[in-house]
């Protein structure tokens, strides 16, 4: 990775402009994929050019597939078909995308060759055991590092069989590795969830032309059919525009409109909660394209409080924990957050990592097994180690708008996986943050 390791964010005044944030990550990973396997040549605009999703776009270059740069933000695909990928001959890196890794191991799983799949520190901490005992009970075999960890050995030349999961864990990408697979299965594959997450493997994989059913919680589909090329257009990353939500939220006088923001509702849930907490967000021209809803959100700031936020979307919000966080350490009272194990095994401990980030910048936080309690209080200047999690990164570089000085943000190269250009958009809107 190329850039600065730390950033300096500074006190800052009234945020304004109208933003256009990067490409949907998760979007960008399932269409590379899908048209990969397609009959076809599909095109797609609005790809995230992160080193997330051009480490998948670079797997699959190495199977076989021709894809084709016209711009940063558009990829051509030339699809091969369902079965015309070839061995990479040699290990495929996903670098840090845990998305990537888990999607990648349900599709090679079905392959008539062996893979292996390996990343960088951080993904080679990340559990697989979830990916792997499912698909391990629909024919294929994964070897794993210790403990279920990367790397992971694929072997091609097995019979997939489909089955009936319910997973114990939510999560789109578990849900997601198993319907890859199911692609290359004999017979039905059907996914129950009790907690019901994002639907986009689903969506895309009906654009394409899959015979998937679908419906909150619940997905079927046969294996063995055909995917045809279609044009698909990414929305903006809603991940990347809750960053904004929330700095326009908590800095007085801001008035920000976030354009094209993708709002999936298996998504959106940091903006149910940013509403119960008193935030000002409007939803204007909402619309619908290549399968999913967008809308342009218009945010001015407004005084938050404190809430318990309901388990209930913890599902639909798991990746926006980080800036909530943020948000909560500027509310009038005290934010109680539960049933959110899950954020441990992400890029880093994100409980962990946030509660003591702001606990050092003065602000009162009791941490527990599954969540946290937040104080809102005066957010203090100091140092962060964003333990090279992106998501980290950036949360701190917007509680460093508030902070009675600066903020220094250490080990911050990660936030191009998922956000290349931050650090000029959020300058370009108000942010005060400083490269070192």
């Amino acid at each position: 990775m190329n850039g600065p390791v730390a950033w300096i964010s500074s006190p800052a005044g009234p945020l304004g402009g109208e933003l256009d944030v990067p490409g949907d990550k998760s979007v960008s990973h399932r269409a590379i994929m899908l048209a990969a396997l397609a009959d076809g040549v599909s095109r797609i605009d609005g790809f995230l050019e992160g080193e997330d999703t051009r480490a998948t776009a670079a797997a699959f270059a190495r199977m076989g597939v021709q894809i084709e740069t016209p711009t940063s933000s558009a990829r051509i695909v030339h699809g091969v078909g369902m079965r015309g990928l070839k061995s990479a001959n040699g290990p495929i890196d996903c670098g840090n995308a845990g998305t990537g890794m888990r999607l990648l191991a349900g599709l090679l799983a079905g392959q008539s060759f062996d893979s292996e799949l390996i990343g960088d520190a951080s993904l080679s901490r990340r559990p697989m055991g979830r990916i792997i005992d499912p698909l391990t009970s629909m024919g294929a075999r994964i070897e794993s590092g210790a403990g279920g960890l990367p790397p992971l050995r694929i072997h091609g030349r097995r019979r997939l069989q489909g089955m009936t999961f319910a997973p114990t864990v939510a999560s789109a990408q578990v849900k997601s590795a198993i319907l890859l697979a199911g692609l290359y299965a004999h017979g039905t594959t059907e996914v129950r969830e009790a907690h019901p997450t994002r639907d986009y493997s689903e969506r895309m994989l009906a654009a394409f032309g899959w015979p998937i059913e679908f419906s909150q919680g619940w997905a079927r589909l046969p294996g063995n059919a055909r995917l045809q090329a279609t044009d698909i257009v990414v929305p903006a990353d809603f991940s990347s525009a809750a960053f904004f939500l929330v700095a326009a939220s908590i800095v007085p006088g801001s008035k920000l409109t976030l354009r094209a923001v993708g709002m999936n509702p298996r998504r959106t849930g940091l903006l149910e909660i940013l509403r119960l907490m008193g935030a000002d967000i409007v939803e204007v021209n909402r619309r619908e394209q290549g399968g999913e809803w967008l809308a342009d959100l218009h945010v001015s700031h407004a005084p938050l409080r404190g809430i318990d936020v309901p388990e209930r979307c913890v599902a639909d919000m798991i990746d926006e924990f980080p800036i909530l966080f943020v948000a909560a350490a500027t509310a009038l009272g005290t934010t109680r957050i539960r049933g959110v194990a899950e954020l441990r095994v992400k890029e880093s401990d994100r409980l962990a990592v946030m509660a003591q980030g702001l606990a050092s910048l003065g602000i009162a936080v009791t941490e527990s097994a599954d969540g946290a309690d937040i104080t809102g209080g005066t957010i203090g200047s100091g140092r962060i180690d964003s333990v090279g999690d992106h998501r980290i990164a950036m949360s701190f570089a917007v509680a460093g708008l508030l902070a009675s000085g600066p903020v220094l943000i250490d080990d911050c190269a990660t936030v191009a996986t998922s956000f290349p250009g931050f650090l000029d958009l959020a300058n370009a809107c108000g942010f005060s943050i400083s490269a070192t």
